[in-house]
């Protein structure tokens, strides 16, 4: 299978959502975004107005997150972080359910919750991403209904991680798989064509990425953009984004 390098990087939702980083790197994150023309920058959501002035001029969308990372919020809390974020500018916002009630399997909750934040977002012409946090649904079966239950409601994108949900290995480490294989096929196989997938976490190459494309995913959570894009550039030969129609396998 072969991509465009404008493929490529459409495919990258670049994601500046760690806690520790800073207004000045939120900036220059936006610039990266900017100057590679990915899909949107995953931003904090206090940064949301910012970063729709910083990418006025560009075709990068604003994406922001509600429920972050754990998605423990009340309904009504979450659908205020939407309204919020919506009247700041973002036109793409990636939820997390609330993963205690999907492992207590109280699924008229759940449907409830997605259905509301899905109303609020499309009110504001937004898209909704809903994210399962793969790494602390160990049983298949909860992934599937997720999957079911986001077809039913008609949710623009199905996501398998926050890349912060770390669980605690045999060791003692706390560490997360993410975007595994096993799930990004589980998850394409049960949700509707009309969904599309989202993977985040554990990404970081060129290969990565050319891989879940091939498995049917459409775009990618990354924070390693450049890396990933640098890569293409250079598989190519390309010494700048002119040559976009030029394209990549692996």
């Amino acid at each position: 299978m072969k991509y465009s390098l404008h493929q490529i990087a459409k495919m990258i939702d670049h994601s500046l959502l760690h806690p520790t980083m800073t207004d000045s790197e939120l900036t220059n994150g936006c610039e990266l975004a900017k100057y590679y023309d990915v899909a949107t920058v995953c931003i904090k959501p206090y940064f949301v107005k910012q970063a729709v002035e910083l990418l006025k001029d560009s075709d990068v969308a604003v994406c922001t997150v509600v429920g972050f990372p754990h998605g423990s919020s009340m309904i009504q809390q979450k659908v205020a972080e939407t309204r919020q974020a919506c009247k700041d500018g973002a036109t793409e916002i990636d939820m997390v359910v609330n993963v205690g009630k999907v492992l207590s399997e109280d699924w008229r909750y759940v449907k409830k919750e997605i259905n509301a934040i899905l109303k609020e977002s499309h009110k504001h012409g937004a898209i909704l991403k809903v994210i399962f946090e793969n790494d602390f649904l160990p049983k298949d079966k909860h992934k599937i209904k997720l999957c079911k239950i986001c077809s039913i409601v008609g949710v623009e994108f199905i996501k398998t991680s926050t890349g912060y949900g770390y669980v605690k290995q045999a060791n003692g480490d706390y560490n997360y798989k993410g975007a595994t294989d096993h799930d990004l096929l589980l998850m394409r196989k049960h949700a509707s064509e009309n969904v599309q997938i989202k993977a985040a976490g554990g990404i970081r190459t060129l290969d990565g990425l050319l891989k879940v494309m091939d498995m049917g995913v459409t775009r990618l959570g990354a924070s390693a953009t450049a890396t990933i894009m640098e890569d293409a550039k250079q598989r190519l030969g390309l010494v700048s984004k002119e040559v976009a129609n030029s394209t990549v396998g692996y």
